[in-house]
This record gives structure tokens, sequence and C-alpha cells, in this order.
């Protein structure tokens, strides 16, 4: 077999990009495995409910390890204005906007190749932040990206 004829690996995130999780800073974290098994392929943790400030900073991240991202999915309510595309590294990035309540955001690449990504709340603590992460990024992960986020939150205290 020529060496042109090896077959390319998946682009995928090194594991460098597992750094600990910082209060106030936009962290993507992807699963690193091929299988793509769990329900969620990763997590954001943005900094603000803009999304023409935050989503820049993802789509490079993304574009730099997965290649051109075409389209972002998001959800209406979690987000102030919406536009329809945004012009990222040169690239027109179309952005779709759905009522759907699903604290996901979905990250499309080429035509048909989709990630789904947890929305971690900006005014998370980095203690709930770093868990959902951790469990979202999971193989194995099975639940729905509000599961993670109520399953991680911090319990409130009874008052006195």
């Amino acid at each position: 077999m020529a060496e042109s004829d090896t077959p390319t690996p998946a682009k995928l995130l090194p594991d460098a990009i597992h750094q600990a999780v910082k209060p106030g800073t936009a962290l993507l974290r992807l699963e690193t495995t091929q299988s793509r098994e769990g329900l969620l392929d990763g997590a954001w943790w943005p900094r603000s409910r803009d999304i023409a400030a935050e989503l820049p900073a993802l789509v490079s991240a993304l574009t730099e390890h997965l290649g051109p991202i075409t389209r972002v999915g998001l959800d209406a309510t979690a987000w102030n204005e919406i536009p329809t595309r945004l012009v990222i590294d040169d690239r027109v990035v179309h952005l779709d906007s759905f009522p759907v309540g699903d604290d996901t955001v979905l990250i499309t690449r080429g035509h048909n190749d989709h990630f789904a990504l947890l929305v971690v709340p900006p005014h998370a603590s980095v203690e709930a932040a770093r868990t959902a992460m951790a469990r979202a990024v999971r193989a194995d992960n099975t639940a729905q990206a509000a599961q993670l986020l109520i399953a991680t939150a911090p319990s409130e205290q009874p008052a006195p």
C-alpha cells in the first residue's frame, strides 16, 4: 500500500484540551474515542448568553481539530439575539435556532456529520461545570443534557 493510500486517522481533540475548568472562560471538551456511542459528544461552558461573542472561539477550536464547521443549531430560548449567520475565520457559518429548551448546541461538519454539545450555563459553579462536562464526554453517557445539568447542580441549603 502506498503511503498516500494509508487512511487518515480521525481528527480528535488532544488530551491536553481536557484542562481544568476555570470560571469565566469558555471551555470545550469532546469525547476522544471514535465510537461516539454516548448521547453527547462533548460540552461547552460559554461566558455569556451573547452567541455572536461566544461562538467564534468555539467554532475556531472545533475547526482546528475537526475541519470546517458549516452550521450550528441553537436553542432560541437560551441565547440573546441569534443571527442567521456569522463569518468566522473567513467562513460563513449558518445558525439555526429553535425553541427546544434542550441545553445543547448542534455542530455540523460537512453535510451530515453532527456533534451534540452540552451547554453549561454561564452562571454555573466551577464544581457543577466540571462535573457536568466530565459526564457529558463519557462514551457510555446516556443522560440527556438537561438531566446532566440537574444532576450536577449544587443542592440548595435549607434556610435556618
